[in-house]
């Protein structure tokens, strides 16, 4: 897809994969929405970045809050990218504990919330304002980039609820992209590993040596620049649909 004149929305836009986006695309001269549940961190982030650079506070599950991010996106530019990157836990825990008390359910339908219902809430309203684009030379009026993890394909002990809200991300790709098919818009996920995130690179490093334990090559924390860099070349690339895309230096998660 050629940049020119487009914008893009970034859920989660003022966290760690969200921020190294927002700031890899707006590089690239597209404009963006900031779209995070922190406001503040958000209005940061675009006021460094310039006039083509717009903070929107809202929720991902919330139809007004996502409207808005559309229309905020659509001021600094045709709205053509979605990268859904908002996601994380209400808490993690085994179905069973040891003492044999059952996993409390709400954990589990907020991380569905955040996390499947989420990137959907938000794919399909932006579809829906993509599909009035003008096509391109390749028919392409979109590109959805969704994010997932690798704990939704070998999610690990205690992971119960993460591991299955981000497979339900992994399974909407393919139904995506054939139910968009028709107006031009493509879906991608990327299925990252251990990211190094502020966050994660703010570990005691006896955690992170054993993250990295299990890392092949290169033998470290992926960089949010890297998630980037896939999300531009998922954009780039048309012919790049209905794929899940894993991130990971050949991580496979142990058991626990």
């Amino acid at each position: 897809m050629d940049l020119t004149g487009r914008s893009a929305i970034v859920t989660g836009g003022a966290g760690g994969l969200g921020a190294a986006t927002v700031r890899h695309l707006a590089g690239l001269g597209v404009g963006v929405a900031v779209f995070d549940r922190d406001g503040d961190r958000a209005q940061e982030l675009a006021k460094e970045l310039g006039d083509a650079v717009v903070g929107v506070a809202g929720d991902t599950t919330e139809d007004a809050d996502v409207e808005a991010a559309i229309e905020a996106a659509r001021s600094v530019g045709t709205l053509s990218i979605v990268a859904n990157i908002a996601g994380g836990a209400t808490g993690g825990g085994r179905t069973l504990a040891k003492d044999g008390t059952p996993m409390d359910k709400a954990i589990f339908v907020d991380t569905m919330a955040m996390n499947a219902f989420g990137t959907f809430n938000v794919t399909r309203l932006a579809a829906a304002a993509m599909a009035g684009n003008e096509p391109d030379d390749h028919g392409q009026r979109g590109v959805v980039v969704n994010t997932a993890s690798i704990a939704g394909i070998e999610g690990q002990a205690g992971q119960i609820a993460y591991g299955a809200a981000k497979a339900a991300i992994l399974g909407m790709s393919l139904p995506l992209a054939r139910d968009l098919a028709p107006v031009g818009i493509r879906v991608c996920a990327i299925a990252p590993g251990t990211m190094g995130t502020p966050i994660m690179l703010s570990a005691p490093d006896a955690l992170k040596q054993r993250l990295e334990a299990d890392i092949q090559f290169p033998k470290r924390m992926g960089r949010p620049e890297e998630f980037a860099l896939l999300v531009e070349s998922i954009v780039r690339n048309p012919y790049l649909n209905g794929e899940n895309i894993r991130l990971d230096g050949a991580l496979r998660f142990p058991p626990k």
